[in-house]
């Protein structure tokens, strides 16, 4: 039989060892963490410059293609954005789930079913104005996490990341609704993802009819998503919690 300083001994060896396994699997997950908001900082950080340089080069000319020059980058960002979904279904980000979800998954629906599938929604004025405000949201928003991910909290950028994106989220809905809006004749038009089930269901989906309910969902859905951007910017921007921050 083990001593018992042997046995306490073990059992401190091995609480040592967990430790060390838990620090490992951490850090661990903070680097992924930081490589996923690098890549999304520097996917949207192009778009955003990219989108900047073509106004000040071409004028009100470079609005009408916007989709065709950086359509390709936004579609991969968008796609790359559904990780975050799954990122809070297995822990190891504390956000919650149904807001980021809504968040991501309005994007998806207008960006892939709406202006994707539509080519002459494409090159309506609504796509830059979208993507013009997408983007910034989305470089203020990764810059601020990969500086958290470090420990790093730079206040202007903190109160900026919290407060920017009150006013600028409604205005991307209303930008949504309008290229749902503008899009509707086409889908009328050309009958795209209207369906017609074949006998004994004798029922036809009539996809415009389909795009006016998201319409109320998205938004329903808008209430709610402004109401917990200002609990999270109450949360982190609290005198104590901010000054904190800041030392």
């Amino acid at each position: 039989m083990k001593p018992h300083s042997e046995i306490k001994d073990s059992a401190s060896l091995g609480g040592e060892h967990q430790r060390m396994r838990d620090r490992s699997s951490s850090f661990t997950m903070k680097t992924y963490l930081f490589v996923y908001d690098l890549m999304q900082f520097c996917g949207h950080s192009w778009i955003f410059t990219n989108m900047i340089i073509r106004f000040m080069s071409f004028g009100k000319d470079s609005l009408a293609d916007t989709f065709y020059s950086i359509g390709l980058v936004m579609r991969l960002c968008q796609l790359l954005s559904v990780l975050e979904i799954l990122h809070i279904l297995v822990g190891i980000d504390k956000s919650r789930l149904l807001p980021r979800f809504l968040q991501v998954t309005e994007r998806i629906i207008v960006l892939f079913v709406v202006i994707n599938s539509q080519e002459e929604v494409q090159g309506k004025y609504v796509v830059c104005v979208l993507f013009f405000l997408w983007n910034l949201l989305d470089v203020v928003r990764y810059t601020y996490n990969m500086l958290a991910r470090t420990g790093i909290h730079y206040s202007p950028l903190t109160w900026l990341n919290f407060s920017l994106c009150i006013p600028l989220y409604p205005l991307s809905v209303l930008a949504k609704a309008f290229a749902i809006y503008v899009s509707l004749p086409y889908f009328e038009t050309f009958g795209t993802y209207s369906v017609k089930l074949p006998f004994p269901f004798a029922f036809s989906i009539y996809f415009p009819y389909v795009l006016k309910m998201y319409l109320v969902v998205l938004f329903t859905g808008m209430c709610f998503i402004i109401q917990n951007l200002f609990s999270e910017r109450k949360a982190h921007l609290r005198t104590g919690n901010f000054k904190k921050k800041r030392s």
